[in-house]
């Protein structure tokens, strides 16, 4: 039974950064697809970044911006968020796939003030 546990979210201005961290008890392996989910106030939850093996990819509006990294040692997964954006305020979900199954994080709060 793999579980995933979120770190790092806050709440910070405009313009400035934050670290999310993820770490996964169980066995993952590097093509499982591991990544981030983001929800916001009325909206559906979007990819925000995910890689499998040595492919990585990112939604649109955060290219440039946002960094995922891997530790397949470990079996965690980071995202580093520079130049933050009030429109990146949603609930950040940890997110891997393992075969047919969808497993999730609990969601760590992130706020970015104008």
């Amino acid at each position: 039974q793999v579980q995933l546990v979120e770190s790092g979210g806050g709440l910070v201005q405009a313009g400035e950064a934050l670290r999310l961290s993820c770490a996964a008890s169980g066995t993952i392996f590097s093509f499982n697809p591991m990544g981030w989910y983001r929800q916001a106030p009325g909206n559906q939850r979007e990819l925000v970044a995910i890689t499998s093996g040595t492919s990585t990819n990112y939604a649109d509006s955060v290219k440039g911006r946002f960094t995922i990294s891997r530790d397949n040692a470990k079996n965690t997964v980071s995202l580093q968020m520079n130049s933050l954006k009030p429109e990146d305020t949603a609930v950040y979900y940890c997110y891997v796939r393992r075969g047919a199954s969808s497993i999730w994080g609990q969601g760590t709060q992130v706020t970015v003030s104008s």
